[in-house]
């Protein structure tokens, strides 16, 4: 295990499955004790809590929902009480609607907005006042997409809320850096999860779809996203207000389908 993260305490939202538990994982090999956020799934994020102690780390899993912001107060309340400490904030969780703009229920959009954009700055606000109550600094890490920076077919409500992600991070990281807590963002791109095969179908795209438009041509995976929350995490870097995109080179390219992929 790497002592990155020694002595140290993360949260991570949304970490039952896919890229959370993924960096849940790998912030406790580096030393940290970690919380697993769950809304519903408390199996899963058992599962993951067992992982982490067959591997010789510290997790607890805690129940809340992102949204609500007596839940998230009351899970870094507990997660202080637990560990004695704040230090990493992973707000990882959110979720996706997809269909035409024109079609999508008001309720559906507000639903997205609801867990991918203010749950995500309910989460800052909360552990950015348990770091500043500690005068000890921190880091934050908010996963946006590579959708925030691009328009997408079928997927407005998620496209905007990942946009607000990013400006979102900017201006938290202006404010608090006096306070020496750094905020970044993690923008990927199109990673292998059991969610992407979930709605892989539903909007109309295949694996070769991906490997042909994507420069590095294939999907990134649940350990490198993990890596990159790994770099933004720690606390000698210089960095805040930054979005780390990784998406295998999309956004830097322009449109490609290349056929001699297939």
């Amino acid at each position: 295990m790497s002592d990155t993260f020694d002595g140290e305490t993360a949260i991570v939202t949304g970490a039952s499955r896919g890229i959370g538990s993924g960096i849940a994982t790998k912030l406790a090999e580096q030393g940290a004790s970690v919380v697993v956020n769950y809304r519903s799934s408390e199996r899963q994020a058992e599962s993951v809590v067992d992982e982490i102690e067959d591997r010789g780390g510290e997790a607890v899993a805690v129940q809340a929902d992102v949204s609500d912001r007596d839940d998230v107060a009351a899970m870094v309340e507990a997660t202080v009480d637990r560990f004695g400490s704040l230090d990493v904030m992973v707000n990882n969780a959110g979720m996706t609607t997809l269909g035409p703009a024109a079609d999508i229920d008001v309720e559906d959009w507000r639903r997205v907005i609801e867990v991918d954009l203010t749950g995500v700055f309910i989460g800052c606000q909360a552990a950015g006042r348990q770091m500043q109550s500690q005068a000890d600094g921190g880091a934050i890490v908010n996963v946006s997409s590579m959708m925030g920076e691009m328009g997408f077919h079928m997927r407005a409500p998620y496209c905007a809320a990942k946009a607000g992600v990013i400006n979102l991070t900017r201006t938290l990281a202006v404010e608090w850096a006096e306070d020496d807590i750094s905020v970044n963002a993690l923008a990927p791109g199109f990673i292998q999860t059991d969610i992407t095969d979930q709605t892989q179908d539903s909007a109309g795209y295949t694996d070769d779809d991906i490997r042909r438009r994507t420069p590095m041509a294939r999907y990134g995976t649940v350990e490198e996203m993990a890596n990159c929350v790994s770099f933004l995490a720690r606390g000698d870097t210089y960095v805040t207000g930054e979005v780390l995109r990784a998406d295998g080179g999309w956004t830097s390219d322009a449109w490609r389908y290349r056929e001699d992929r297939a």
